[in-house]
């Protein structure tokens, strides 16, 4: 992991097309702003964990009925 400090109003790049800034600081929260291209998803980790874990339910859901099926 790379750690980077950052004052309000810096930013940093990532890939030459993403650019996050930092808009503000409130005691221990950061308000980032993200310029990405519009084909470049943006989650909160803790969203894209619960995308991640209904994909995994869903393949295991859908696996399942294929296999009784399969085997009648």
């Amino acid at each position: 992991m790379l750690a980077l400090s950052r004052k309000k109003n810096e930013a940093l790049v990532i890939n030459n097309n993403i650019e996050i800034t930092v808009l503000e600081i409130k005691g221990e929260q950061v308000k980032l702003g993200i310029s990405a291209p519009r084909d470049v998803p943006v989650y909160r980790k803790e969203v894209y964990v619960q995308i991640q874990e209904a994909n995994k339910e869903a393949v295991n859901a859908d696996g399942l009925e294929s296999l009784k099926e399969l085997l009648g």
